[in-house]
């Protein structure tokens, strides 16, 4: 019995030295660690000394960097080779003895530490990457490449980690080619250099394109000297989509589509995002190239229909179509009609062919037949039903049937209470209503879209919340706002000059008025659909000048910069126009389109 009682106090005895002895080591590593950190070196070396010799390798890189701030490069350069001495693979240590010669001015043993470093390299990965980490951290590049080098094998070439390097160094010509040699090793590798190559040369998310232009080159110099590398031309495609080069994109999309016989469906993808970035002439080339093949093609037919699609948004978005191309646009569609009547794809021609009646030809009634037929086919989906019967809304509203839009509206609004084309419809009924002049009721119901799901609609609202607050507020005289809201009416009937002209009479009446900006705003958006850029530019600048901070000053002067940029190719009067969104408007809903426009004209992301 004494016997246990003996060993179980010498046991407890052990337990609480052990106990104690930990707490002290780990109360020393605290101080030394808050000393480091305060860069109380000399302090913080009395512990690190201890716990360096008891732990090397999770204190050697502390204790080094603390022994080269006090200038104890001896000791820095001892506890170094003891390190080497240990594990002789963990060459990257020869970079940090090459730290202390160089600090010391040693630039033979400098040197002669980092070949040594390359020299004694194993070609491990793990090894290869910490050797060439600690040549990048001293910006020793050429060192870090020359490691890869070494270590490189035919079924690792480390492409990707001398891109790295090459990206760090600032040569973004040998990082590209570093990429595009990993694509030529190995072609299943082309999401991964387009990811990386997005990341590095400044890829915007937003507008797309690798901006800069190295990239472009030095393919094209491979696509030269290597034309059966169809990857490099797929690449090369890829590269002209996300720059924009879509003239590019259809002549190298041609030729693969001729090489791989691929009867057209790269040029009718193509064509569908030339349309989307509203490049009508690129993508009616790419349907027209897909209808030369003939009508047993498999994409002749829908190319055949979706041409004139394009061509319906060519002319119609012109600021002034001339009268012979709406006729022969119709011409074209009436015979489409007849053709598919029995397709699918006749929707989207009779689709077209009533907007270009109801808008562009002073048919509403001929349009409004055409819609009927399809709102009323037999299996109409839902969705689709709902979409034509907001389009023979819109035409009923024009042709001033305004009991027949509202209630069309009403019925999408229902079916449709919460998703976003009965929203869409909810706000054409409060408009149709502001149109009528009755602002009360078209008021509640803007206020209550304010919440709506989809943020433009959501803006559209309190825009219109806004402009009846603002133009009738205490006074209860309503007719400037009754004839505004005609004139906006007759904007919608594309009736131009009774617009203007209704317009300024509201000023020419009443004098006192508070729909100076929203007047010039509507002439403005009158102006720009007649090709009056100069005219517009006046009512633009009217606002910026005179209403600044009224309902349309960050519209009047976004609308302004995207005027000289895109329409009187003034680009310096555009960058300072998007930059004074940017200072004047910097709650506004356009900065982050304003500075990507800005940064873009600057030239951002283009440099080598």
């Amino acid at each position: 019995m004494n016997s246990y009682f003996k060993y179980l106090s010498l046991f407890l005895l052990a337990l609480a030295f052990n106990y104690s002895f930990s707490q002290k080591n780990q109360n020393a590593e605290k101080l030394a660690l808050q000393y480091f950190e305060q860069k109380e070196f000399d302090k913080a070396n009395v512990y690190f000394e201890n716990m360096f010799e008891e732990n090397p390798d999770i204190w050697f890189s502390y204790y080094y960097k603390s022994l080269v701030a006090v200038k104890d490069f001896s000791k820095a350069e001892k506890i170094t080779k003891k390190q080497l001495k240990a594990n002789k693979a963990n060459v990257y240590l020869y970079v940090y003895l090459g730290r202390i010669y160089k600090i010391q001015n040693e630039e033979k043993k400098e040197k002669e530490a980092y070949q040594k470093a390359i020299k004694e390299l194993l070609p491990v990965q793990g090894y290869a990457d910490a050797l060439a980490h600690a040549f990048m951290e001293d910006g020793l590049y050429d060192y870090a490449i020359e490691t890869y080098n070494k270590a490189r094998t035919k079924d690792y070439p480390y492409f990707y980690e001398r891109a790295e390097v090459y990206k760090q160094k600032n040569d973004l010509k040998l990082m590209i080619n570093e990429y595009l040699d990993a694509l030529e090793f190995r072609e299943t590798e082309i999401m991964t250099v387009q990811t990386n190559l997005q990341n590095s040369l400044g890829y915007d998310d937003e507008e797309g394109g690798i901006k800069n232009p190295l990239l472009k080159q030095e393919l094209q110099k491979r696509i030269q000297k290597n034309p059966d590398k169809i990857v490099l031309t797929e690449f090369l495609i890829f590269i002209q989509k996300q720059q924009k080069d879509f003239d590019g994109a259809f002549v190298q999309s041609r030729a693969l589509d001729k090489r791989n016989n691929e009867q057209g469906q790269r040029l009718f993808d193509l064509a569908k995002i030339c349309v989307s970035n509203q490049n009508w002439e690129v993508a009616q080339r790419c349907y027209e190239y897909i209808i030369e093949k003939g009508s047993s093609n498999f994409y002749y037919d829908a190319a055949s229909v979706d041409v004139l699609g394009v061509e319906y948004l060519a002319v119609t978005q012109k600021p002034q179509p001339k009268p012979e191309e709406l006729t022969a646009l119709e011409s074209k569609l009436l015979k489409a009609k007849e053709k598919y009547s029995n397709s699918s794809l006749n929707t989207q021609i009779v689709k077209n062919l009533a907007l270009l009646k109801a808008y562009y030809l002073n048919q509403p009634a001929v349009a409004i037949d055409l819609l009927e037929e399809l709102v009323n086919q037999a299996g109409l989906d839902a969705v689709s039903k709902a979409e034509y019967k907001t389009m023979l809304a819109d035409i009923y509203l024009i042709k001033g049937d305004i009991w027949e839009a509202s209630l069309l509206y009403s019925q999408v609004e229902k079916d449709f209470k919460y998703e976003a084309i009965g929203q869409e419809a909810k706000f054409k009924n409060a408009k149709l209503s502001f149109y009528a002049g009755d602002f009360k009721w078209a008021k509640t119901q803007a206020d209550v879209l304010k919440g709506a799901t989809t943020k433009l609609i959501a803006n559209d609202a309190l825009d219109l919340s806004l402009i009846i607050t603002d133009a009738i507020g205490v006074d209860t005289n309503d007719l400037p706002l009754k004839l505004f809201a005609s004139a906006e009416l007759m904007i919608l009937q594309h009736k131009y000059d009774q617009a203007i002209a209704r317009m300024d009479s509201v000023n020419q009446l009443f004098s006192k008025n508070t729909l100076g900006d929203d007047i010039y705003y509507k002439k403005a958006q009158i102006f720009l659909n007649l090709g009056k850029y100069a005219e517009a530019e006046a009512m633009y600048k009217n606002i910026v000048e005179f209403f600044p901070t009224d309902l349309y000053g960050d519209d009047a002067q976004f609308k302004l910069a995207e005027l000289y940029e895109k329409r009187l190719l003034d680009k310096e009067k555009a960058k300072t126009s998007y930059q004074e969104v940017l200072t004047k408007y910097p709650g506004s809903i356009y900065v982050v389109e304003a500075r990507k426009r800005y940064r873009n004209l600057r030239g951002d992301g283009l440099s080598n």
